[in-house]
């Protein structure tokens, strides 16, 4: 079952003297533990009850899986899927249209089949024929390893998949944009629409999120940054913004936003190394859409956290103004009140 944070079955994080111990950030519950390596979560919103929402993470090993948790942490045995080669990042979008249905999706990237395997929700039905093979034609060491996805439905309500990998070029085509469509039988077909994506070279790419109402899509480039750029294909693949350079300890890794309204929010990015995330604002400043300062660093209990996610919707009375959720290097996935990661200085959505 799920445990409180203070019953103590994790490790103490490593804060390296940034901070003292009684300002780390607890969550409210950890979730049951995953077979091997957890790296990376995403939330489905059950539209009908918040409260029965369902947390989707990757078991990040050769014989991995999808495992699908309540919002209190306890696995759902019957929803989980297992059998997968490394599956690394998981996103969610709503809507996509099969034999005329809208169906809510999770989609994830299969690093050893170099697939992405793509699920219904909330009940888990494979919905890709054995998955749907990407960065066909590549032939690098490790460019077609599949890391990072991150799903952008656009305003007219296609919905595209924007899939990294563990190597890749540096001309600008580190990331590939595939449309996600009805194949005809009611399974998914993808179409590749775009590359684009500057790459430093310096370590790889993982972390992407899609922020699907401003239209942009961000990504870590790991030891150097974050970049941003237009998510939707017909605005071009110039880059609009580097940011989040300074300050890190190590790694950049997960990316997610916390919304709001529809344009204004909070960007968080973690600093792998300090078990902490950099918190920098969704609209920019004034005048510059694309200029992202810091605004505030959080350490949370979580230990070298790679994958996160946020919802800023009101799901129950323990997260009255949203969830976030942080991965744990002991298998876990860490599960907190927006209210406790904003504390005195950033807003909390008002509920409509």
């Amino acid at each position: 079952m799920a445990l409180y944070a203070c019953q103590g079955h994790k490790q103490e994080p490593e804060t390296a003297g940034l901070t003292k111990a009684d300002s780390i950030i607890k969550p409210v519950y950890i979730t049951d533990t995953v077979a091997n390596d957890s790296d990376d979560p995403a939330i489905w919103v059950n539209p009908a009850d918040p409260a029965q929402s369902l947390i989707i993470g990757t078991d990040k090993d050769q014989h991995g899986g999808l495992y699908v948790f309540d919002i209190k942490g306890k696995l759902l045995k019957d929803k989980t899927i297992t059998g997968l080669q490394r599956p690394d990042n998981v996103d969610i979008e709503y809507g996509l249209i099969l034999k005329g249905k809208p169906t809510d999706i999770a989609v994830a990237t299969e690093r050893f089949t170099h697939k992405i395997r793509i699920y219904s929700l909330p009940d888990m039905r494979p919905l890709d024929k054995g998955g749907i093979e990407v960065f066909a034609g590549q032939s690098g060491e490790n460019q077609r390893d599949l890391m990072g996805i991150s799903l952008y439905k656009n305003k007219t309500g296609k919905i595209y998949a924007i899939v990294g990998r563990k190597s890749g070029p540096t001309d600008g085509t580190y990331l590939w944009q595939y449309l996600l469509e009805d194949d005809g039988t009611g399974s998914v077909k993808a179409t590749l629409v775009r590359k684009f994506g500057a790459y430093s070279g310096f370590k790889e790419i993982e972390s992407i999120a899609v922020d699907d109402e401003l239209g942009y899509v961000y990504y870590s480039d790991e030891g150097k940054g974050v970049r941003k750029y237009y998510a939707d294909p017909e605005k071009g693949n110039k880059e609009l913004a580097f940011f989040a350079t300074t300050g890190f300890t190590e790694d950049h890794e997960g990316i997610s936003l916390y919304k709001l309204t529809d344009s204004t929010g909070y960007i968080l990015v973690s600093d792998q190394g300090a078990n902490s995330f950099q918190i920098f604002p969704r609209e920019g400043e004034a005048g510059n859409v694309h200029a992202h300062p810091l605004l505030k660093k959080v350490v949370v209990q979580a230990s070298h956290s790679d994958g996160s996610e946020t919802i800023s919707l009101p799901l129950n009375a323990d997260f009255p103004a949203g969830l976030f959720i942080a991965m744990s290097d002991d298998k876990t996935f860490h599960l907190y009140r927006w209210e406790d990661i904003a504390g005195k200085d950033l807003q909390l959505r008002k509920a409509h």
